[in-house]
């Protein structure tokens, strides 16, 4: 472009002048202000803290109380008892079963006692009159066997059979009190000045000469027969309701050495006897008469068998 076409598109109006005098200013020049001091900001900010885990809810800490024992700690365990009803059900049932064992273990210790404390002399007399007692039975398994035989060969078995049935009678008399009887045998006397024997005990006497073998029995002038009772009677004892008092004296008929051994056993007669300051006084004796007699009673209801 030429200076006259510029001069044409110009305004009109010239622009005022300038002062030469008064220069225009320049610009200060824009500086970065230095950094702070580290310790001028760390005044200024608060100090960190450090992050720490959460905190975790302590249990109150309560004073530790006295140690307890071990017998404490069972006790507390135990009591108070919280039981069910079929622990209770249970609990019975094996009390019951216990008791019923302990009864049954004291019933065994008792009977065996008094073999446990003998001496060997008297178990070896046990022991001779279980085997007498053996023999007494075989004797008499024979003698039935012969009167069978006896029976079987006769010719006039009529005859036969007439005698033995006598002897037959004889015999279960004997048994029955209705007749007499001697043989050999032993007296037991039974002095009792305390009064402590009692009615049990001389039955325990008669049942025991009974086992040994004892035939015929007779206590004071009264007939022991297999009905035969006693009981208390004041300052004595009753045998089938008659009185009798001490000295108790027995006459007993059957083999000597088999009944005074029986009466004699640990534990036994004559050592119950001693233990209620009573004095026994047992002797043989090659014939004992035992004349006490009962009265043949007929039976209401039995009736013989045979036809």
């Amino acid at each position: 472009m030429s200076e006259n076409e510029r001069d044409e598109t110009t305004p009109a109006q010239a622009s005022p002048p300038r002062p030469a005098s008064a220069p225009r200013p320049r610009p200060a020049p824009e500086t970065t202000p230095a950094p702070a001091p580290a310790s001028s900001l760390r005044k200024e900010l608060p100090a960190e803290v450090p992050a720490s885990a959460p905190a975790v809810a302590e249990a109150p800490k309560t004073e530790p109380g006295p140690q307890l024992t071990g017998r404490q700690r069972l006790v507390q365990g135990l009591w108070p008892p919280r039981v069910t009803r079929a622990q209770l059900i249970v609990a019975l049932l094996l009390f019951g079963l216990g008791f019923g064992l302990a009864v049954q273990v004291a019933s065994n210790s008792d009977s065996d006692s008094a073999l446990r404390g003998a001496r060997q002399e008297d178990l070896v007399r046990i022991l001779d009159e279980l085997d007498d007692r053996t023999q007494r039975l075989e004797d008499e398994k024979q003698g039935l066997e012969k009167q069978r035989e006896e029976l079987e060969n006769s010719s006039d078995q009529a005859e036969e059979a007439r005698r033995q049935t006598i002897e037959k009678e004889r015999q279960l008399g004997v048994l029955a009190g209705t007749v007499a009887a001697q043989g050999p045998g032993i007296t037991m006397t039974i002095e009792d000045t305390k009064g402590t024997v009692e009615a049990d005990m001389l039955l325990d006497a008669i049942q025991e000469l009974r086992a040994a073998g004892a035939e015929a029995i007779q206590v004071n002038g009264v007939r022991v027969v297999a009905g035969t009772y006693l009981t208390d009677s004041g300052n004595g004892v009753g045998v089938d309701g008659n009185k009798i008092t001490a000295p108790y004296r027995f006459k007993v008929i059957g083999k000597p050495q088999d009944l005074e051994p029986a009466l004699n056993i640990p534990g036994g007669v004559v050592q119950t006897l001693e233990k209620e300051q009573a004095t026994v006084t047992v002797e043989r004796s090659t014939k004992i008469v035992v004349d006490a007699l009962r009265a043949a009673k007929r039976p209401d209801y039995a009736r013989s068998s045979s036809r």
